[in-house]
């Protein structure tokens, strides 16, 4: 290796921590959910659902500002500065919890919720009636997630040299396990539904590192640890099989639970636009390297069979998929898709939408446009006919 090669690979370590820290940050916040989000992070089995019954037009919240949504069954939560608020199907509260946050964001499974303050130590767990645990961290809050029995993790940032601690609490909110993380820094850790397995991703010198670690209530070694050189990870879900979907800023990967991982779909030549996990599929929207909005929607299943492909020429501000149903907020209005990118357009009978900011999948056909202060319900019609 030259000498001119050390500042340019030290340049470019710099440059992979600081994106892959604001896209968690980023994806966490929004809920996918990335997400999903998972975002990262933020998250759910992606073949499992619920679809919630909507009776109401429009749901009105009032938790402050930089809200976000998620759906809880048959319930919509929302998050924002001055705390929690649960809204059912007839669009009445359920819950509200007041408390501040600077950074509000919200992860959901099933009829469980956790509400966190990124970079804060404030956290809330709850369902559709009732805060189930309340916590301030030691360490500024990295990422939370929640599975569908209520347990929950909670990545923190507490100093003394450690790069991130990974803390797993279960449905009361007593600490079951924890893990401390001496090399990498950790931006989301997950646990299955049996609350028995635990994923981690963190990010390394070298590029990223997904962890497994087959039964927490033992103190014991990583059970694989999969290295990713030169790879930007900005989100995973954990699969009903114990697997892993993993996306990375080329491609998308499974990652076995065995710590053997295949590239399910590559895209070198593009640049990552949106993406969506939550649905019966992945889907992903690449834009061309270039000028404008040209660019690419995909639907891919977990065994990486392309179900769909789709040129685009228009910019994408938000994108949800629940069962088999995918809503996508552009620049110049929101569309229904199936996993085939079969266009639907939105029922006339439907509020306006204008001033919404996301949309969020809540059912087969359903989903809600949210804006600063309330939550438009989205009904699909008859596909578009080409």
């Amino acid at each position: 290796m030259s000498g001119d090669d050390i500042p340019k690979r030290n340049l470019r370590k710099w440059v992979i921590l600081t994106f892959l820290l604001i896209a968690f940050a980023i994806a966490a916040y929004i809920v996918v959910s990335l997400i999903t989000g998972t975002g990262l992070i933020q998250l759910q089995s992606l073949f499992s659902s619920r679809v919630p019954a909507i009776t109401v037009d429009e749901f009105n919240f009032d938790v402050g500002r930089n809200r976000s949504f998620a759906h809880m069954d048959s319930s919509i939560a929302s998050v924002g500065t001055l705390g929690v608020q649960v809204l059912n199907a007839e669009g009445r509260e359920t819950l509200r919890d007041s408390f501040r946050m600077s950074q509000p964001a919200i992860i959901s499974s099933g009829g469980k919720g956790v509400a966190f303050d990124i970079g804060g130590t404030t956290l809330r767990t709850f369902s559709q009636t009732q805060v189930t645990t309340t916590i301030d961290t030691d360490g500024a809050i990295v990422s939370a997630s929640i599975n569908r029995n209520g347990w929950f993790c909670v990545v923190t940032q507490e100093g003394g040299g450690l790069r991130g601690t990974v803390t797993v609490y279960n449905s009361m909110g007593l600490d079951v396990y924890r893990v401390n993380v001496g090399s990498g820094y950790v931006l989301f850790a997950q646990l299955s539904d049996n609350n028995r397995n635990l994923v981690i991703l963190s990010l390394t010198d070298n590029g990223s590192r997904i962890t497994f670690f087959h039964g927490i209530d033992a103190e014991e070694e990583p059970d694989h640890m999969v290295d990713f050189p030169d790879e930007l990870i900005v989100d995973i879900k954990y699969l009903a099989n114990g697997d892993v979907l993993a996306l990375s800023m080329n491609s998308l990967l499974l990652v076995k639970s065995t710590g053997v991982s295949t590239e399910l779909y590559s895209f070198n030549d593009k640049r990552l636009g949106g993406y969506a996990f939550d649905g019966e599929f992945a889907v992903l929207h690449l834009y061309d390297f270039g000028i404008g909005f040209t660019g690419r929607l995909v639907t891919i299943d977990s065994d990486g069979v392309i179900l769909s492909e789709l040129t685009t020429d228009w910019e994408l501000l938000s994108i949800s998929a629940i069962e088999n149903s995918l809503v996508i907020l552009k620049g110049d209005g929101i569309s229904f898709y199936n996993e085939e990118l079969v266009a639907f357009p939105v029922s006339a009978d439907s509020l306006s939408a204008v001033g919404a900011n996301r949309v969020l999948a809540v059912g087969d056909g359903v989903a809600i446009a949210t804006s600063d202060n309330s939550a438009v319900v989205l009904l699909r019609e008859d596909p578009i006919e080409e």
